[in-house]
């Protein structure tokens, strides 16, 4: 199902669109190489020879011919945490049917919550800019959940989208790394539209400073493929107008093309690097390809630390 603006209207929340997402991500897993993942079986675990077979679910082996052992709840919880960038650049595209990288991202982490639900793991929301907006810790209750559905509801309300929202990535994975105390897998969405990024090394020192707190970390580095790195753009002038500091610059961007590209390229590689360096998993997401993939990295991801 291919995501756009007229498509989402009809599910009327974000809850019931992101249990959408994920039933049709499941169905998808019966036809492709991520089946072993076992999102269908969230609450078991494979038999090991020789322990007890107390807690073998029977009906489940009749099923599958395969022996399942049940899972309980301190088998299977994790804390995870949220990190989602709301400046003013993640609004774009702006005004077309497309979804902008905001609303992604949204619909991306409720997508992620329903399949960690499954799982009985608690689901934390931290929202950014050059501060945070929002901050909830991690907890698995219904309350909790519904409140955060909420929150990301209201990032697909262009009301709420508003420029001159700018970001400081380094700041945020600092005040994140210190805020959160217990060790918890954290999924971070960003456009990483933060020119100081890679001065005097504080890229380094952030990333050093989340594992150094012994945090699993995601980064999904969100943008428009199209767009952003590929340039496609009608051989004319435009005026691009940067959304987080209203700078205006006019060109063609057929003239500039090549280079543009070869440095926004450069740019994700030595992100790539830095995050190898930290063993930071570095996903790049191109918002068109739909959240299937993100999901698919989720299931990697919990199969390495699980």
């Amino acid at each position: 199902m291919k995501l756009t603006k007229d498509s989402i209207a009809q599910f009327g929340n974000i809850e019931l669109l992101a249990k959408q997402v994920v039933e049709g991500f499941i169905t998808g897993l019966h036809k492709s190489p991520f089946h072993g993942f076992s999102v269908e079986f969230a609450e078991h675990r494979l038999y090991n020879k020789g322990e007890s077979t107390k807690h073998i679910d029977w009906k489940l082996f009749a099923r599958t011919d395969k022996l399942f052992v049940k899972r309980y709840e301190e088998e299977t919880n994790l804390r995870c945490q949220f990190m989602v960038d709301v400046s003013s650049s993640m609004h774009f595209p702006k005004d077309s049917d497309q979804l902008n990288k905001q609303e992604f991202s949204a619909i991306a982490v409720a997508s992620l919550i329903e399949l960690l639900k499954k799982q009985r793991d608690a689901v934390g929301l931290s929202l950014f800019t050059k501060g945070f907006k929002l901050e909830t810790p991690a907890k698995t209750n219904q309350a909790h959940q519904r409140y955060i559905y909420s929150e990301l509801e209201k990032l697909m309300d262009k009301e709420n989208q508003l420029d001159g929202e700018r970001t400081h990535i380094v700041d945020a994975i600092h005040h994140f790394a210190e805020k959160i105390h217990k060790r918890s897998l954290v999924f971070i969405f960003s456009d990483m539209f933060d020119g100081d990024f890679f001065k005097n090394d504080e890229a380094f020192r952030a990333l050093q400073h989340l594992k150094h707190k012994k945090h699993e970390v995601v980064l999904f580095h969100v943008f428009d493929k199209s767009k952003e790195l590929d340039l496609e753009f009608e051989n004319r002038p435009y005026v691009f107008v940067d959304m987080e500091t209203g700078e205006e610059m006019k060109l063609n961007p057929s003239q500039v093309r090549e280079k543009y590209t070869e440095e926004v390229l450069n740019y994700q590689s030595k992100l790539k690097l830095k995050c190898g360096q930290y063993q930071i998993d570095y996903v790049p997401t191109d918002i068109n390809q739909g959240i299937h993939p993100v999901l698919q990295q989720y299931l990697i991801k919990r199969s390495k630390i699980i």
